[in-house]
């Protein structure tokens, strides 16, 4: 049995993108372009084509930019905006908590929007019946950051932070890295993921990141995330210069959008 898809999304886009400087001295990093398609509307287009009618996005470093080429009405989708003020000394995780009032409306995707990826990568989402799903690959030798330990029943048993190809090596179970598409359901949004947001920035902790989050949501409250594999589908987080030539080259062909 399938999942039903989410009619909302928040996509987390306030970050400065530092690492893609000169890129994003001027603009955003989510409206950096692969072969001409900027990161947040290949993200926008997607969402569209799974169904998704309401997105919220969380803005910050030269909002005003994402503002005015997303609009508040994208397609199909309509757009509603959080302003971070803080997004220069606040993570992800922040971002996230200000997007509550949209968490608690119910069944949502969650976007970091620094991702390029194709529509069939959130359809993997609604293929397992599991209240909450997140999209992952194969950790390669050429990827870094958050990356996860599954279950043989194919659920995210830890999420690890900071990895890189040395820890395929260092015989630790097989690695695979987030790809930062999640899909949570309205209930444990409301009853664990939220209130757990709450208090940790009540406790001023409000440069985590959204990956720090799942590990203590999965480690300390029990929150079952399923995984869904996406091996084989074309998609890349673009962090630097270099992993945005590796996305243009991988997307040399238009990613097509199907509705």
């Amino acid at each position: 049995m399938n999942a039903i898809a989410p009619r909302k999304a928040v996509i987390l886009a306030a970050g400065s993108g530092s690492r893609l400087r000169p890129l994003t001295d001027l603009r955003p990093k989510p409206l950096v372009e692969v072969n001409a398609t900027p990161i947040l509307h290949n993200a926008l287009r997607n969402l569209e084509a799974v169904g998704v009618r309401e997105v919220t996005i969380v803005v910050g470093y030269r909002q005003d930019a994402i503002r005015y080429s997303c609009g508040r009405r994208f397609g199909d989708l309509d757009i509603d905006y959080v302003e971070s003020d803080v997004f220069d000394r606040t993570g992800s995780a922040y971002s996230l908590w200000l997007a509550r009032d949209a968490l608690l409306a119910g069944d949502t995707y969650l976007l970091e929007g620094d991702v390029f990826f194709e529509p069939d990568a959130l359809r993997s989402l609604t293929l397992s019946d599991a209240d909450n799903v997140a999209a992952v690959a194969p950790f390669s030798a050429d990827m870094e950051g958050s990356a996860v330990v599954l279950k043989n029943n194919g659920y995210i048993a830890e999420v690890r932070m900071k990895q890189t190809a040395a820890n395929l090596n260092d015989g630790s179970p097989a690695l695979f890295k987030m790809m930062n598409l999640i899909r949570f359901s309205g209930e444990d949004l409301r009853r664990t993921i939220v209130p757990y947001l709450n208090a940790v920035v009540a406790t001023g902790a409000v440069k985590s990141y959204t990956e720090e989050i799942l590990s203590n949501l999965v480690r300390q409250e029990g929150l079952q995330i399923a995984a869904a594999r996406c091996d084989g589908l074309k998609w890349y987080e673009i962090d630097n210069e270099a992993d945005l030539r590796i996305a243009e080259a991988m997307f040399m062909t238009a990613p097509e959008i199907v509705c």
